[in-house]
């Protein structure tokens, strides 16, 4: 049975990863193995990471940008987001596809300096990078630093020239553009802790402040994020147009043609059925018409674009596995039984429905279940009322203690977002393809969790 003829008989259509398919027994599988053989195997929950549609993602996404802004007349680069996942084995694969790699804190970077991702490939980002960080930064040779404040330009300056060094830097700039998504991430309105306000002349002042430091410090250009789950491409026309209008006055007040300009990341991906990101080739080309038209409106030549993508190579690439243990059915009103299914992680292994109220698609993993559905709530093991994984789903009314369910598109801000809540500990990342199965990430122990107490 093919990936789609799995999607459809679990009602999920095209949010889980391309090597999802049925067993002959009607469970899932992946690229050939199926799920309740590598719950057996590595335990329960685990998250998977399907290698090969994850590089497909990559390199899709390398490959349109290229096409779409080569044919306007410049280039684009695209950069991995690491914050959305990262450990050492998925940073070779990103470098293997030949894709750029954002880091914004120390440890990040030294997954990156681990796995021997080049320095002149990397950029760094932060809100509040320490000075160890920026030295760190510096002494591997990154090739550009997002600077966010005015205190961290004279922090850059001041170790750059320490080490006789000329880093290149871009000005992380507010351009008052709200993506339609949840308020904590969106990132480009004013009143939130990323980057310069044009309101009040702070980006200007910062662009003067830069090119003072000029023996140290190289303006590469304005870098803009305008949020996450984006999908359509408006918002980034007002921040291009925007970008683009500063890169004429810079060009103006101080006779510089900065040659750089990063509009983010923030693609959306589907976690519902009903969801409809738009095509890694429709972005693309929307994005070039958008940037080739306020170049010329401006009267200013076209800049190399860069992108930061995270959640959409790795987002849809990823499930997680979790075994029942309770089911419960709760009456809530006359006409509503809704039947809570609790697994064995929750919120200490995807922490989004918490935060964001983020919602997934669920199925029925070892077996293909009853016909027959039920209103259900997949809840984790955790404390907590909100411990929710899955908040509105219909599930087999059959399904009971020691079923395995999968959860789609996990792939992004799960393990990442992690954390060891009620001492609970973080799942394995096991990295499956066509050529086999490898732990990327191997579940924590007890032992781990007491490691760190003191005598």
């Amino acid at each position: 049975m093919t990936t789609r003829d799995t999607a459809a008989s679990t009602g999920v259509d095209h949010v889980w990863p391309t090597g999802l398919t049925t067993t002959p027994a009607g469970g899932l599988a992946l690229h050939g193995r199926a799920l309740q053989d590598l719950s057996r195997e590595y335990g329960t929950p685990a998250y998977l990471m399907d290698v090969d549609d994850l590089r497909a993602r990559a390199a899709e996404l390398r490959e349109e940008f290229a096409a779409a802004f080569g044919a306007i007349g410049t280039t684009a680069d695209v950069y991995y987001a690491g914050k959305a996942f990262l450990c050492s084995q998925l940073v070779r694969v990103i470098d293997a596809e030949g894709l750029g790699l954002d880091v914004c804190t120390g440890g990040e970077l030294a997954v990156a300096r681990k796995a021997g991702f080049p320095g002149e490939r990397i950029g760094m980002h932060g809100n509040n990078k320490s000075e160890s960080e920026i030295a760190a930064a510096l002494d591997y040779g990154v090739g550009r630093i997002v600077v966010d404040s005015f205190e961290e330009i004279d922090r850059i300056a001041a170790a750059a020239q320490a080490r006789g060094l000329t880093v290149g830097v871009m000005i992380r700039v507010k351009t008052g553009v709200e993506a339609h998504t949840h308020e904590f991430i969106a990132t480009a309105h004013e009143d939130q802790k990323f980057g310069f306000s044009l309101a009040g002349g702070q980006v200007s002042r910062a662009v003067g402040t830069i090119l003072e430091h000029a023996d140290s410090l190289q303006l590469l250009g304005f870098h803009s994020h305008i949020g996450s789950q984006i999908f359509e491409s408006e918002g980034f026309r007002v921040a291009a147009q925007r970008l683009i209008g500063l890169q004429l006055e810079v060009a103006r007040e101080h006779g510089v043609t900065l040659p750089e300009l990063d509009l983010g990341g923030g693609f959306g991906i589907a976690y519902l059925p009903t969801d409809t990101p738009l095509s890694v080739r429709d972005m693309a080309r929307q994005l070039a018409a958008i940037v080739a038209d306020a170049c010329e409106s401006a009267g200013m030549p076209l800049p190399r674009v860069s992108i930061e993508p995270g959640r959409a190579i790795v987002g849809p690439a990823g499930i997680t596995i979790y075994e029942v243990g309770t089911v419960k059915p709760v009456v809530v009103s006359d006409d509503l039984v809704r039947t809570y299914v609790s697994v064995d992680g929750g919120m200490s292994d995807n922490a989004r429905p918490a935060l964001y109220r983020a919602d997934y698609s669920v199925a029925l993993a070892n077996r293909p279940g009853s016909e027959d559905t039920a209103q259900s709530r997949v809840v984790g093991k955790h404390c907590e009322s909100g411990d929710i994984v899955v908040r509105d789903a219909q599930l087999p009314d059959d399904v009971t203690a020691g079923d395995l369910l999968a959860v789609a598109a996990t792939g992004a801000y799960c393990r990442s977002l992690a954390s060891q809540y009620n001492h609970v500990p973080r799942p394995p990342v096991l990295a499956v393809s066509r050529a086999g199965v490898t732990t990327w990430l191997r579940r924590e122990t007890v032992d781990d969790l007491l490691a760190l107490e003191g005598e």
